[in-house]
């Protein structure tokens, strides 16, 4: 497990950018969707999204109530799977500092889990840049303060690396337009239980279904992301 540290500013992508990326198309045309979905490990959700899995060279957006609700054990199936494959995931600028032995109890690699140090101007941009980088099947990031620009400017650049995009973010922006290709929003069933609620996917109608799931859930105050094993 790496650790490294950024901070620097990127140009806006071009329109062509964007149209490749897919997050904007010209009128009067669908926009096409790429066949095969990334498996995410859990088969109820696989059977909810239009592409059996997390849309591939794309942003998904997890819409969160707070850190810690079982945001990570949802994609630990898929860093596992992409890990002792060999392939780089990148962890940008995190809330709180990772524990190693949760994540390697999980099933990923450490030899291949890069976790990258950057300062809230800095964070943006390494996210971006690692997107962009054809170097990481997957890289995980919190865009606090990204915008809808910001929002697209990751989008592309996912589209631009062929990687899988994660970006966390707060349960209050569930009512604001996205480019992002995939968006879950969590909640809690009256059951208790975790749920998932698919507020947006391309390539197929937004499920009336929910995917509920027994996720580990602990404080999610521990700095060492034990909340998110």
């Amino acid at each position: 497990m790496a650790m490294t540290s950024v901070t620097a500013l990127a140009p806006l992508p071009s329109l062509d950018a964007m149209l490749s990326a897919r997050t904007v198309w010209r009128g009067g045309h669908t926009p096409v969707v790429a066949a095969g979905g990334e498996p995410t490990g859990h088969a109820g959700l696989d059977a909810l999204l239009p592409q059996g899995g997390w849309p591939r060279a794309a942003l998904t957006e997890l819409l969160l109530p707070a850190d810690g609700v079982g945001e990570l054990s949802l994609l630990l199936p898929s860093l596992a799977r992409l890990t002792q494959a060999g392939s780089v995931v990148a962890v940008v600028a995190p809330p709180y500092l990772p524990y190693a032995p949760a994540w390697q109890a999980g099933g990923v690699d450490l030899r291949y889990l890069e976790i990258i140090a950057a300062d809230a101007r800095g964070a943006l941009w390494a996210f971006e840049q690692c997107l962009r980088s054809a170097a990481c099947a997957a890289v995980l990031g919190w865009p606090l303060q990204a915008d809808a620009q910001a929002l697209r400017r990751l989008q592309v650049a996912a589209d631009s690396g062929d990687c899988l995009g994660f970006a966390f973010r707060d349960a209050k922006h569930a009512t604001n337009p996205s480019p992002s290709a995939l968006r879950l929003e969590y909640a809690r069933t009256s059951t208790g239980e975790n749920a998932w609620h698919v507020r947006k996917c391309r390539g197929g109608s937004v499920p009336t279904r929910t995917f509920a799931a027994t996720l580990a859930v602990a404080a999610p105050a521990d700095s060492r992301l034990r909340a998110w094993s």
